[in-house]
């Protein structure tokens, strides 16, 4: 006769819960792998359409010596990679969001594993907390640095940044052409360009700051960072 005796039921129920939030975590883990696989080739399809675009340009000036044709063509050519630019720069904000999410939902299941098992909270480097301070430590960010000047150089080093002060080259030079072909003298054209780079650049900040106050109610906090 067996003297084994059956597991016990907490631990059954632990192990079965166990189960269930890895499951999901690993759910997550995909979908993040398949947001960043999204961005990067939106990100090399805009750099695509920028390469062709100059190439081309390059060829017509040959032809045209930069004269009213060329600076037509440039300004239809260059309007479309703008438009395509602004459309990248859109998604890879909605896809940072969603990533945001993602990461999110990584914490939550954190921290019910700690729940279950408190004792492994020291072997965790990434956050169990479910606020914007735990998903910037899950992300790796520097919660520390504020406002300090890390933290501003660190927006145009993300995608979306650095492709923004790419767009607002683009934006820049057909403001140069536009000012070329009503006969704008050199200084003219270069504060054109100068002026639509600039506004460019701040319309896209203003686009990037409100695209991430948009409340959504599933992302409020649970389970807050404790406060130091």
């Amino acid at each position: 006769m067996s003297t084994d005796l059956p597991p016990s039921a907490p631990q059954s129920a632990d192990a079965t819960k166990l189960q269930i939030l890895a499951t999901e975590h690993w759910s997550l883990l995909a979908t993040r792998s398949l947001t960043y696989t999204e961005s990067l080739g939106r990100v090399s399809m805009f750099l695509g359409i920028l390469s062709g675009a100059v190439i081309a340009l390059a060829l017509v000036a040959q032809a045209d010596r930069f004269g009213m044709t060329f600076n037509l063509i440039a300004i239809l050519t260059l309007s479309v990679v703008l438009f395509s630019g602004v459309a990248t720069i859109s998604r890879l904000m909605s896809l940072n969001r969603d990533d945001f999410r993602w990461v999110i939902g990584m914490n939550r299941l954190r921290h019910a594993y700690l729940e279950l098992h408190p004792e492994l909270e020291a072997n965790f480097i990434t956050s169990p907390y479910d606020d914007v301070p735990g998903a910037l430590r899950t992300l790796g960010i520097d919660v520390s640095a504020g406002s300090r000047l890390g933290s501003v150089l660190h927006v145009f080093q993300t995608l979306p940044g650095m492709l923004s002060v790419i767009v607002a080259a683009v934006a820049g030079a057909i403001g140069a052409l536009v000012a070329s072909a009503f006969g704008s003298p050199p200084v003219g054209e270069v504060l054109a360009a100068a002026g639509a780079f600039a506004v460019a650049v701040l319309l896209m900040g203003i686009w990037s700051r409100r695209s991430f106050r948009r409340d959504d109610p599933t992302l409020a906090p649970s389970f807050p960072s404790p406060k130091r």
